[in-house]
């Protein structure tokens, strides 16, 4: 593992330091004052298109985002590009298709968008475990992540060391979900954002101007240092090594553009905005904010396989998940003065918030559907101060397992999980929205079985793909029980997922078929164009469930 030198472990340590005292201070001080379930769900729909615009941006640009598509593209070049593509076409996808309707007919969760049109505790009850279900491994990969990323930055060696980053990380990620409800986390994704896409861009200059601003330049020499020669600037290097490359690769692009615009840490971002015209100018800007840093992470790795060639960036991670790192420091060139090392420093701390803001908005997510879906679906009546403690505990109670399996699962390979999240979201969540949303006949029959049926097939089938078994870089090494063609389920479990839908509510019959028609009759004017407005006191939440 490289060595960062003492000067930038120093200042890296100061660095986490502060921003760890500060972003908790501000997640505080920004959190709800009082028990009030507008305050804590959605921050009161407060925050400005700008604002909201870059906590969604933030939840985009996770971990997996920074780490797995960097190291891609230092390693496979071409496909990594695709891969950053495809997370931006996820993003415009619910900027097209489903914002909107989702501001309009969602309340504070996913189970809220679902129940408008098919009330029951079922459906809350089910939405809850799929949200769990595809946001959870997600959250254990990012939290494993953060040992190995402090032990490179920090120097630390000592497996008891990992481990409890891991649990002080966990500890932070708790409470700022916790203490912050909302508008805390945004104001972490915020922060994130803003000192993410600042540093990269500093970084990116700094490269360019190492090839004589030749972009060109710098994608010969990462081709030639990449130990690919020409299949560096070609599709298929990815999954080379695989039966079926190119099926492969697509059926990653299906999970990545339909997981990830339908995980529910992002749509519940739908929720915070004011109007429908806030929804629009918030997609926006973060559009705008996501496309920029994929740009950014183009070069920096790419960067970084020019400058330090891919024996070195898998000699510090085999999957290539430090080249964004290894790219900034070697934007810095061999000598590192004192600015420089502050300068790393900043982009060692983006990565660590990164971290952070991504796990802490996603357990907010869960607390949220776990209190809200689950119990005071069944308590007619209960007190909004009540709801509100409840969320806070559940936040507890999702996140102390999740530190606990980050704990013990640290030292494998964690990319099934991180796989599974995008194809539980792609598979289950992508059909149940779009059928609810824009199909007159679907009913709760059908929604139950799109749920159960696409998350169960992505279980399944993904048991059974070479990223738990049969290969070295594998879950488990030591054992082969791969019998599944692809590394992503997508290209079978997304299918699967819109036929059980499709099957389940054509068996409900003509009659159910009529009677789900009436009711979708009632609701397509709020789908399509949210409630009307009722006056000056009117607020976007009234008339929501």
């Amino acid at each position: 593992m490289t060595d960062l030198g003492g000067s930038a472990h120093s200042w890296s340590l100061v660095a986490f330091c502060s921003v760890v005292t500060l972003t908790l201070l501000l997640c505080v001080l920004t959190g709800p004052d009082r028990d009030d379930l507008e305050e804590f769900y959605t921050g009161y729909r407060s925050l400005s298109p700008l604002r909201n615009g870059l906590a969604v941006a933030g939840d985009y640009i996770s971990a997996a985002t920074v780490l797995t598509i960097g190291g891609v593209i230092a390693l496979c070049g071409y496909d990594g590009v695709v891969l950053a593509l495809s997370t931006l076409l996820s993003l415009l996808l619910l900027m097209v298709l489903l914002a909107e309707p989702l501001h309009n007919t969602g309340r504070f969760t996913m189970g809220d968008a679902l129940g408008r049109r098919m009330p029951g505790r079922a459906v809350r009850i089910t939405a809850c475990a799929v949200t769990v279900l595809s946001l959870v491994p997600m959250m254990t990969v990012q939290l494993a992540g953060v040992g190995q990323l402090l032990a490179y930055i920090l120097g630390f060696s000592d497996s008891a060391m990992k481990t409890g980053c891991v649990i002080g990380a966990g500890t932070l990620m708790i409470a700022y979900a916790a203490l912050g409800g909302m508008k805390g986390t945004a104001l972490i994704q915020i922060l994130k954002t803003v000192i993410l896409l600042g540093s990269g861009l500093v970084v990116a200059v700094l490269l360019l101007h190492a090839f004589g601003w030749h972009p060109g330049t710098m994608v010969d020499t990462a081709a030639r240092r990449s130990g690919a020669g020409e299949a560096f600037l070609r599709y298929g290097l990815q999954f080379a090594d695989g039966p079926h490359p190119a099926a492969d690769m697509i059926s990653t692009q299906v999970a990545i553009v339909l997981g990830g615009a339908c995980l529910p840490h992002v749509t519940m971002r739908m929720y915070t905005a004011g109007s429908a015209r806030q929804v629009r100018r918030t997609m926006s800007w973060a559009v705008s904010s996501v496309a920029l840093f994929m740009l950014l992470i183009t070069v920096i790795a790419i960067g970084a396989t020019a400058l330090v060639g891919r024996a070195g960036i898998t000699a510090a991670d085999p999957r290539g998940s430090t080249a964004y790192l290894l790219g900034a420091r070697a934007a810095f060139g061999p000598d590192v003065s004192r600015v420089e090392s502050l300068l790393f420093s900043a982009v060692t701390t983006a990565v660590f918030l990164t971290l952070l803001a991504s796990v802490a908005g996603m357990t907010l997510a869960c607390a949220n559907s776990l209190a809200h879906d689950v119990v005071a679906s069944r308590r007619a009546g209960l007190p909004p101060a009540r709801e509100t403690t409840l969320a806070r505990i559940s936040a507890l109670i999702i996140g102390v397992p999740v530190v606990v399996l980050a704990a013990l699962a640290q030292h494998r390979s964690l990319q099934p999980l991180a796989t599974l999240s995008f194809c539980v979201g792609a598979s289950a969540i992508a059909p149940a929205l779009v059928y609810t949303l824009f199909w007159r006949r679907f009913g709760r029959a059908g929604l139950l079985a799109t749920l159960i049926g696409g998350s169960v097939a992505t279980l399944v089938l993904m048991s059974g793909t070479r990223l738990v078994s049969g290969s070295p870089t594998a879950a488990f090494p030591e054992a082969d029980f791969a019998w599944f063609p692809f590394t992503t389920t997508a290209l079978v479990s997304v299918p699967v997922g819109f036929a059980c839908g499709w099957l389940a509510t054509l068996a409900g019959g003509s009659r159910a078929a009529r009677r789900e028609r009436d009711r979708y009759a009632s609701l397509e004017p709020l789908v399509l164009a949210g409630p009307p407005r009722r006056g000056p006191g009117w607020s976007p939440g009234d008339g929501r469930p």
